[in-house]
């Protein structure tokens, strides 16, 4: 069973990262379970593993920022998992930014060097679907 070569980690998971399929930008990273990945592999949608709500996580689920996998890598240790993704809306950041990683180190502190390209308040405030 191609799950049971995943090294997962003693809580069971497996650190996954999303990469733009266009631009090969990192987007995000977050942790999957089994069942994540397995569902993510069936449906071709990234889900997660949120360690914060101990629940599985469809991305996009509430934001409406879909993630389409295009391509699911396993690293030589077969302990990260990186995926190819379309990302839909092209935002991945709950602060409504295209990437996770919008702080860059300057002069010994975190520059936020990323614009917001659409307000958390409007992507969130809807509830589901919106």
């Amino acid at each position: 069973m191609w799950l049971d070569e995943v090294k997962w980690d003693e809580d069971g998971l497996v650190p996954a990262i999303a990469q733009d399929a266009e631009t090969g930008r990192v987007l995000m990273v977050a942790w999957m379970n089994r069942e994540s990945l397995g569902l993510t592999a069936d449906t071709k949608i990234a889900h997660y593993w949120s360690r914060s709500r101990s629940r599985l996580w469809k991305k996009g689920e509430e934001s409406g920022h879909l993630q389409q996998v295009k391509e699911l890598r396993l690293d030589c240790d077969g302990d990260v998992v990186i995926m190819q993704v379309e990302q839909q809306g092209g935002i991945a950041c709950h602060t409504g930014r295209e990437s996770c990683f919008y702080r860059r180190f300057e002069n010994g502190e975190w520059v936020v060097v990323e614009a917001v390209l659409k307000d958390p308040n409007a992507i969130y405030a809807h509830g589901h679907g919106h």
